[in-house]
């Protein structure tokens, strides 16, 4: 079943005289169970791309509709909403909230989702131990590593039980072995769970792991292949 279906997605950034093109005519879908890496080199369009994808940004043309519902169409109150409730997000800067725990930084998605206190308390500490991180859940984010950072993001983006889960360069600010911990966590949740997990990276460790590599090129699509044995 088709979960993303992006088609002819334009986007032109008209912030100075010179106006840039960051996409053209980008179109692909993605289906239940992907586990997909969107790469390219610096300037090639994959952070936007992503951000088009997951409703943050609005493309010039084209659009994108995912589960069947086009976010063009979306009023700005609507389109949050939906992304709340449909869409999970994993940034390199891990975006945690300071002041909570890990605990509680996965429970806040259920919060505004408004889930019954004893419902969100358990989902969180089913996902803090799903991640590895059952002796660290009463712990703020300036107690943790950046490895036990990113893996509270991974657990707070399935918090609301998504669709997909965007991961822009999720492996970016950390060390080697932080990476390959948090990429086996989400391969394993990614079976485990069939969410789609959808990647833009430059990092060799995360184009290995995936099951299917599109690449981009001054905006466009250059190549769209399955990797066997990912």
């Amino acid at each position: 079943m088709t979960v993303i279906d992006a088609h002819n997605i334009t986007k032109i950034y008209h912030e100075s005289e010179v106006p840039v093109r960051a996409l053209k005519d980008v179109s692909f879908h993605v289906d239940d169970g992907e586990f997909t890496a969107i790469v390219g080199p610096s300037g090639s369009g994959k952070s936007t791309l992503l951000h088009i994808l997951g409703g943050l940004d609005r493309p010039t043309q084209g659009g994108v509709k995912v589960g069947g519902v086009d976010l063009n169409l979306l009023s700005p109150s609507k389109l949050i909403d939906f992304r709340l409730f449909n869409i999970g997000f994993v940034f390199q800067a891990f975006n945690l909230i300071p002041v909570l725990t890990a605990r509680e930084n996965v429970e806040f998605i259920m919060l505004l989702q408004k889930f019954p206190k004893a419902e969100r308390q358990k989902r969180a500490q089913e996902l803090i131990d799903a991640v590895g991180l059952s002796l660290r859940a009463d712990h703020r984010p300036v107690q943790l590593s950046g490895g036990e950072q990113q893996r509270v993001a991974v657990a707070r983006s399935l918090a609301s039980r998504p669709r997909f889960v965007l991961a822009d360069e999720p492996t970016a600010n950390l060390d080697s072995q932080s990476a390959e911990n948090l990429l086996s966590i989400m391969a394993d949740l990614n079976k485990k769970l069939g969410t789609v997990f959808l990647f833009s990276t430059h990092d060799k460790r995360v184009i290995d792991r995936a099951r299917r590599v599109i690449t981009l090129r001054d905006g466009e699509i250059e190549s769209d292949k399955t990797q066997a044995g990912a």
